[in-house]
């Protein structure tokens, strides 16, 4: 059937959670019930990126982008848009600088991005194998399996340039070709979806929006390397993806491309699901094999690399979505239009998933050596509120904290290893000035404390008591002499611990107490928090001169730790403050001061 629109609904778990399944109902209902359901096609598709504002609608060939839409909005769009070609201006999307309503092509938030892991999500029905072979998918494995042998996928992918995006940037053809070079009776093939960073989400929603990217590019190592069965492991909490690859899986071995004797060749190859229970370390490659093995998710040493000695004791490359959904387009296009991308040292894109406190965050993919303040500014619109920025944390609990002097640095592999952080697998949080540093210290040395498997002791012991050390601070307990020992123990646990969790677990302090060395000392000498994050240290105050006698801030008061009246007017009791801050937010001519 030749439609005359398309409408395009972000499926994404974002915003699924903001009732997009119900937008996507509606419009088909209010289509059929306005008797165009013959003109128009509704699609779900993956996410769009711009989640800031979702739930994100688009109509072809209009290119109409509709930002925040409703259930309720449905209606309309099939009314104004589909029957009397006239767009929905509310629902476009208004620039907050610009100050009007504008269309996607103009929208800042896109335009230094290019996508490549991203190519189809937005764009296709992640559920439909055919839409995904309509944009040169299968494309890379008909190629390979017709015309390359295993040693020229190696050499296009050394000539290309990909590195690892699981974090340490390993060439991925190296990782491919030590596996090629086992001898071994059976090889394993295995795509790390194990999200664990907090606030990233850059696999998921690959995996939700392209699921067939990350199965051709496995079947196509499979065939390079000599291995007939492969493993996606992905943690139980990402429901839709799993269903998406579920129904991926399926259609791929329907339309002969997975199982035996793949595209009338030789070759045979199959996937298989593995949930992974949510344990940050089982992000580790050596711990992932250790879960698909039926054991407990902790890592082993190394060498031998899984490369050599994996799964069972068999060669096995493991690699990370973001990685899988290349391999495809370097196949297609080649690796001389490949390698033109990004810097000399790390070629191509990198996604991130920039949140915090940001204007419009998002999932962003840029080429690598896009500055940060590049992705911060021009794509991500700036701080919230005209805060002052403050930093960016890279790498999630692994990375460290990039402060304003060097927002104008590329991002690649170097440069971020330089500054004490790395690109990890691609959370990029932005700090304002109302964000305390030690505090966030504290936050993610808590979380690597929960996450630590526990079996070497430079990381079971040594994560505790940075932990414990930070605590101190955050309540003015703490002595210059525990800032010496805070970094002397995260040097140490660099050097000795068994894998990248507690390698990289002091990052983010060590990053700190380097570029804030000023706010440590402020919580140690001067017991004060210049955020006003530490709850311990704050102390709030009437201003008599502001104070206007109205009793708001007693009213809001849970302890009651607030008396006065007009006359007198009103003091706090900071004996039986709780720190709440009920009070502060509730005055509304600055009486109440929090320092």
């Amino acid at each position: 059937m030749a439609y005359k629109h398309f409408i395009l609904v972000c499926g994404g778990t974002g915003c699924v959670s903001s009732r997009a399944d119900e937008i996507y109902h509606e419009l088909i209902a209010n289509a059929e019930a306005m008797g165009v359901k013959n003109d128009v096609q509704v699609v779900k598709t993956g996410c769009f990126g711009f989640c800031e504002k979702g739930p994100i609608v688009k109509v072809l060939p209009s290119e109409s982008f509709y930002v925040e839409v409703k259930p309720s909005d449905a209606k309309e769009i099939i009314s104004e848009q589909i029957v009397k070609g006239r767009e929905v201006t509310r629902l476009l999307y208004k620039d907050v600088r610009q100050k009007d309503r504008i269309k996607l092509e103009d929208i800042q938030f896109y335009q230094k991005q290019y996508r490549i892991v991203l190519r189809n999500c937005g764009i296709i029905n992640p559920e439909n194998i055919d839409e995904y072979i309509a944009r040169d998918g299968y494309a890379a494995i008909e190629k390979v399996l017709t015309s390359m042998k295993p040693e020229d996928v190696v050499a296009e992918l050394k000539a290309s340039g990909l590195r690892g995006r699981g974090g340490a940037g390993f060439p991925t053809w190296r990782k491919w070709d030590f596996s090629k070079s086992t001898v071994a009776d059976q090889k394993y093939v295995v795509c790390n979806a194990d999200e664990g960073d907090p606030g990233a989400y850059m696999d998921r929603s690959t995996v939700e929006g392209d699921p067939h990217s990350v199965i051709e590019a496995m079947a196509i190592c499979g065939y390079t390397v000599g291995a007939t069965k492969g493993f996606i492991y992905i943690r139980a909490e990402y429901p839709l993806a799993i269903e998406r690859l579920k129904i991926g899986l399926r259609q791929a071995r329907e339309y002969g491309l997975l199982g035996d004797n793949i595209l009338g060749t030789d070759f045979c190859f199959d996937i298989e699901i593995r949930l992974g229970a949510g344990a940050f370390v089982c992000g580790e490659e050596t711990a992932l094999l250790q879960s698909i093995e039926g054991n407990r998710g902790m890592p082993v040493p190394r060498p031998p690399f899984p490369a050599i000695k994996g799964l069972w004791g068999k060669p096995t490359v493991i690699n990370n979505v973001e990685t899988w959904a290349n391999i495809p387009v370097i196949i297609t296009k080649g690796a001389a239009w490949f390698s033109k991308i990004g810097t000399e040292t790390s070629k191509g894109t990198k996604v991130f998933a920039l949140t915090g406190k940001i204007n419009n965050s998002g999932l962003v993919e840029v080429p690598m050596g896009t500055t940060l303040r590049e992705i911060i500014y021009d794509i991500g619109g700036g701080i919230r509120d005209g805060k002052k920025f403050k930093g960016a944390q890279t790498g999630g609990p692994s990375g460290g904290i990039i402060t304003e002097e060097f927002l104008d640095l590329p991002i690649d592999y170097e440069s971020l290893t330089s500054l004490g952080s790395m690109m990890g697998s691609g959370g990029l949080i932005v700090m304002d000035e109302d964000d305390c540093v030690v505090d966030v210290s504290r936050f993610y040395m808590e979380f690597c404390v929960d996450e630590s498997c526990g079996k070497c002791s430079p990381c079971r012991i040594g994560t505790n008591q940075m932990h414990s050390l930070l605590v101190k601070f955050t309540k003015g307990q703490g002595k210059l002499e525990d800032l010496e020992k805070l970094e002397k123990i995260g040097l140490a646990m660099k050097k000795a611990a068994l894998c990248g969790l507690g390698q990289t677990a002091p990052n983010p302090t060590l990053s700190t107490v380097k570029r804030f060395r000023a706010e440590y000392l402020e919580h140690i000498v001067d017991h004060t928090c210049r955020a006003g994050k530490c709850k311990s240290l704050l102390l709030f105050s009437v201003d008599k001169v502001n104070c206007i006698g109205c009793g708001l801030c007693a009213r809001k008061c849970p302890v009651n730790c607030i008396s006065g009246d007009k006359t007198l007017k009103f003091t706090i009791d900071a004996s039986k403050c709780i720190k709440c801050g009920e009070c502060f937010k509730a005055c509304k001519f600055s009486a109440v001061l929090k320092k």
